[in-house]
């Protein structure tokens, strides 16, 4: 409490008595009048013409108007809410040149900028936007709650507000292109917007790199920071002090002032300053015009990016990765379309898998290995066979930790700039863009990010490591039989274990990129929807990387036994849903069933004429008894909608004890495609014994060649005397 409380000595000695930048400080006080006056003159207007009591707000949040709510407390409702919030900061602004009295004038400026974009929105609806992506302009709540959690643990290295313009947009790309590199996120306003867009960069919500807009719009990089704070530090509204310290220590940002300056843009600045944020400029400045440590002048666009990252604190740990393409996690919400795509891998199309296993200290520290042609040997559009195999040594490393960090290819691949991954284990897909292919793009290049990725983020226990990426067919199909017996080895592990015989359970997170509402819940009976992440491996990850997407929710609360309900997993899920999920069941898909992402191996949906329900793997490309194939399935259900009756599981989950208990079990299964009925009957016929309905159930279950439809495979049910059809109707 101490440090927030004495926040302000942070300040103290960066300005030597006599020595004050007072050209500085005039044009930062310029700038205030300046917006405090526009911001009067555009609120008079706006009562005028729809009154005092006319609600005003920005969309996607339960901020008010997030500067003043966050700084102040106040919940700015209406137009005349504005008026005395206004004037209360015009009439605090003191025209002595000093520090602390430039600081009062940009916090002014900002609540100014948080006034004049409010109005603005009056004009703004879902039919007639103020902004078209790429412009974002306010960003809303959910962004904010997608990508807080990796802003202040640190996931996301720091954050860049960059506003004016660059001495050229080639350069402008050269200096944004190195942030997203280094993963930063980025909040852009005024001219470099343009410059951006003219080079072609990628800029917009899913490369966490934001074009607000010009002006005043620099106002929501500040908003979103301190929602930050009251969403994920737990600051109470207007608990100042306590908000800036958490933006100074937490909130890695830092001002990049390029151009000409702008007394306003100036005044801005000061804002930034008194949270916690410095300011970097590229005009070449006298003395008087610069503060210690935090107004600073780098001219030297070579140098500019790394005095940035020094002024904040900000340490990259990452290691230089010798590819064409960009990588960082800047792209990894990025979509390869079929249109934009050279070539694939896997994804049920061709064979391909991946593999991250357990080597001994013989394996060769780098080393990366192509086998088979590369991508310049087919046509744009082409497919491929893929196997990537990751061999690790560490003194650390232990054989629990393996899937987990198999499960990081799919995050690593997916920051390449031009290549997209999804899924995991044998059922892996992967694009490769037309632009990533022309910018010279191969098969080895996958290697050199795996390998730099995998020996920076998890040095502590990793040693060596070896990539071996296969598009040999024949060689991809051999390495695909020993990749599933390591897989069978990891779930054998797994049968031990009973939900009953822990108290916690595991969330996964890692598809949030695609599914930003999505919490998979993973217990010791159910595999993660992806059915590559079980709890063993969600217990690892959540020991190798306390931060990371696997985090522990205890069982406590007990709120419904049989649908299994606990009052934590509600206030956990919804946390960390956007807010948007409410309530989950663990044992039911007909009530708050969990959420799906995308990755999910199957599909589960109720047959209602059936009084069951039927599983489509993503294999199957036929048609289901729901009237939908798996594809047109995963597009209803996908992307973290909760919908009763539908669920995405993995294959594993089919055969455990607690599949669905509180619907029936595996006694409601009336129909699954035949290639995934013969590939899982082992397993199949022991749980269907283990739930006393003899393993002669298991050829009572219909399929595509008996039907496709409720009305075809219902007489083969009734035929088999299917106990789904005696039991409780589902609905």
């Amino acid at each position: 409490m101490s440090e927030q409380i004495n926040f302000d000595q942070i300040f103290e000695g960066a300005i030597e008595p006599g020595k004050e930048p007072k050209k500085l400080f005039k044009e930062a006080y310029e700038g205030t009048i300046t917006a405090l006056s526009y911001a009067e003159i555009l609120l008079n207007q706006a009562i005028r013409t729809y009154g005092k009591d006319h609600p005003v707000g920005y969309p996607d949040t339960a901020y008010y108007l997030p500067v003043i709510r966050c700084l102040s407390g106040e919940e700015i409702k209406t137009l005349g809410d504005m008026v005395p919030v206004l004037n209360r900061m015009r009439a605090a602004v003191k025209e002595e040149k000093t520090f602390a009295n430039a600081r009062k004038w940009g916090e002014a400026t900002w609540y100014a900028a948080d006034i004049i974009e409010a109005l603005r929105y009056l004009k703004h609806s879902p039919d007639n936007p103020l902004h078209v992506p790429p412009w974002t302009g306010f960003i809303g709540d959910p962004v904010v709650r997608q990508y807080g959690t990796k802003m202040v643990d640190w996931t996301i290295p720091g954050e860049a507000v960059i506003i004016g313009r660059a001495k050229d947009s080639k350069s402008a790309k050269k200096i944004v292109d190195s942030f997203m590199a280094k993963g930063l996120m980025l909040f852009l306003c005024d001219e470099i917007i343009e410059q951006l867009l003219e080079e072609g960069v990628k800029l917009g919500v899913d490369y966490i790199a934001y074009p607000l807009g010009n002006f005043t719009q620099v106002v929501h990089a500040a908003n979103y920071a301190l929602r930050a704070g009251m969403m994920f530090g737990g600051i109470k509204p207007g608990d100042y002090d306590a908000q800036r310290d958490y933006q100074r220590r937490r909130i890695l940002a830092f001002i990049l002032y390029l151009g000409e300056h702008d007394m306003v843009k100036t005044a801005a600045a000061m804002g930034a300053i008194n949270v916690g944020f410095p300011v970097i400029t590229d005009q070449e400045l006298p003395e008087d015009k610069q503060i210690k440590d935090w107004f600073i002048s780098e001219p030297d666009y070579d140098k500019i990016v790394q005095t940035c990252l020094e002024v904040r604190g900000i340490k990259i740990t990452s290691v230089d990765i010798d590819v064409p393409i960009t990588v960082g996690p800047a792209f990894e919400g990025e979509s390869i379309r079929k249109k934009d795509m050279y070539v694939e891998f896997g994804g049920t199309k061709t064979p391909g898998f991946e593999l991250v296993r357990t080597a001994d200290d013989s394996i060769e520290d780098g080393k990366i290995e192509v086998i088979g042609p590369d991508i310049d040997t087919v046509e744009e559009g082409g497919r491929m066979p893929l196997g990537i195999v990751v061999d690790v040594y560490g003194r650390k490393m232990q054989e629990d930790f393996e899937p987990v960090l198999e499960r990081r290819i799919h995050y690593f691949c997916n920051y390449g700039e031009g290549l997209w991954h999804v899924a995991q284990r044998d059922i892996m897909w992967v694009r490769i863009s037309k632009d990533a292919y022309a910018k010279g793009f191969r098969l080895r290049h996958i290697g050199e990010i795996l390998y730099a990725k995998f020996k920076s983020e998890f040095a502590s226990i990793i040693d060596r490591i070896q990539v071996t990426i296969i598009s040999d067919e024949q060689k991809v199909l051999e390495m695909r039989e020993v990749a599933r017996e390591y897989y069978k080895r990891r779930d054998d592990r797994l049968k031990q274990l009973k939900d009953e015989l822990v108290d916690t359970f595991y969330s996964c997170t890692l598809c949030q990129s695609f599914a930003p509402t999505h919490v998979c819940v993973i217990a010791p009976e159910r595999v993660g929807l992806c059915g590559a992440v079980s709890w063993l491996d969600a217990k690892a990850a959540y020991e190798i990387n306390p931060h990371g997407p696997n985090q522990p929710i205890p069982k406590e609360g007990t709120i419904d036994e049989v649908k299994g309900q606990w009052k934590s997993f509600n206030e956990f899920v919804y946390n960390n849903s956007q807010r948007t999920i409410e309530a989950v069941n663990f044992y039911t898909i007909m009530e708050y069933p969990m959420t799906s992402c995308g990755c999910f191996e199957c599909i589960l949906c109720m047959v209602p004429e059936c009084n069951g329900f039927m599983v489509v793997n993503r294999e199957h490309g036929g048609m289901t008894p729901s009237g939908m194939t798996f594809s047109t399935l995963a597009g209803t259900i996908g992307g973290g909608a909760q919908m009763p009756g539908f669920m995405g599981i993995g294959k594993s989950y089919l055969a455990s004890p607690k599949f669905v208990p509180a619907d029936g079990g595996l006694a409601r299964l009336v129909w699954m495609p035949k290639a995934l009925k013969e590939e899982l009957r082992p397993m199949l016929e022991e749980a269907a014994e283990n739930a006393g309905l003899g393993k002669e159930f298991i050829d009572k279950i219909a399929d595509e060649t008996v039907g496709t439809s409720a009305e075809e495979i219902l007489p083969f049910l009734e035929e088999k005397n299917h106990p789904a059809l005696t039991m409780d109707p589902l609905m």
